[in-house]
């Protein structure tokens, strides 16, 4: 929706121009702005296609010959390389890149990148009707689930996964079925799967594209005897002959959708009452950031955390979490604070 209050004449010139600017052309910082806002979309794209993954293993790419080998546009091709190059995360002669001081750091990063760039594109392209309070209702912004889906899993990989295995070892006896929330791609489940070869998983999810993936996955590494994934909204879960077993349950990167807080009480108790059997859950999520300037906010913390201001979705500190716990029907045993970009943490609750 487009209102009069975001259609506003650009000023140009005159009295309105900040003082002491001039013309000609734009100063190294505020290009390098542009060309970084462009090299993140290429980041993405190039996991994407593949390039990454080619110049990370054999350190040298020609873009022309990948892209013939890839039924990829050649030119095309060569300029997403060389806006990479812009901003040095690549070296380029001609048609050929090479590593620089950045790649491997830009690359280990890239989900972060493919989730800006690729699933919520559409987010902050709205932003100016986004801001609008008028425009604020309904189904005003739309994201991309299964770019999302595909960017988390690796960064669950990157932020949570060394702490969620230490949780795991923290858990007495054998489990029998697991479950988890915001299930994605379903890469989790196929993790706990693994981790206890005698359990039965399933996964719940609001996305189907994802959940197409995640079935596909399943089969392909042999678990699909094993895993279930059910399409369902986590936030209006209702209790099923499924659930009933499930003593393992987790939920990550998806529990600020649980707040405000009388929201986020009624969802945990309605955990307690779909998952009877629950000894444990594992909730691992994104903190607001607090006490930081912005000129040294992390990777991440900018675009998750004003993407989710545009969408009204409200970000909670680790002290508002470990305050609805009891009232939701939770005891929390402990807290893991990770902090490696936008305060993750997980709680093990019983």
């Amino acid at each position: 929706m487009t209102t009069s209050a975001t259609r506003r004449r650009p000023r140009t010139g005159g009295p309105a121009s900040p003082a002491g600017a001039s013309g000609g052309a734009a100063s190294p910082h505020v290009t390098s702005i542009f060309n970084s806002a462009v090299a993140s979309w290429a980041v993405a794209a190039a996991w994407e296609i593949g390039l990454l993954d080619e110049l990370m293993e054999t350190g040298e790419v020609d873009a022309v010959v990948y892209a013939a080998a890839h039924g990829l546009d050649a030119t095309s091709t060569v300029g997403l390389c060389r806006a990479l190059a812009s901003v040095d995360l690549v070296r380029r002669t001609g048609t050929v890149i090479t590593l620089s001081d950045h790649s491997a750091e830009a690359y280990r990063m890239k989900s972060f990148f493919h989730w800006l760039s690729r699933g919520s594109a559409e987010l902050f392209q709205a932003m100016p009707n986004a801001l609008v309070k008028a425009n604020r209702t309904g189904s005003y912004y739309r994201r991309d689930a299964a770019a999302i889906a595909y960017a988390c899993r690796e960064i669950n990989e990157l932020c949570y996964e060394s702490t969620f295995r230490a949780a795991l070892d923290r858990i007495d006896g054998d489990i029998g079925v697991v479950a988890d929330l915001g299930c994605g791609s379903g890469g989790r489940v196929l993790d706990l799967l693994r981790r206890f070869p005698g359990a039965r998983g399933i996964g719940v999810d609001i996305a189907r594209p994802a959940l197409v993936d995640a079935r596909s996955d399943a089969e392909a590494a042999g678990l699909a005897q094993r895993a279930t994934f059910l399409e369902g909204d986590v936030l209006q879960l209702r209790r099923r002959p499924e659930f009933d077993e499930v003593e393992l349950l987790t939920c990550f990167m998806m529990g600020h959708d649980f707040w405000p807080k009388d929201r986020c009480v009624a969802t945990l108790r309605r955990l307690r009452e779909c998952f009877p059997a629950a000894r444990r859950l594992l909730l691992g999520d994104a903190t607001r950031t607090e006490g930081v300037a912005d000129a040294d906010l992390p990777i991440f913390v900018v675009g998750f955390e004003l993407g989710h201001d545009l969408m009204g979705i409200s970000l909670p500190t680790v002290a508002e979490w470990e305050s609805v716990f009891d009232e939701g029907g939770w005891q929390l045993l402990r807290t893991n604070r990770i902090d490696m970009t936008v305060g993750e943490v997980i709680f093990e609750l019983a």
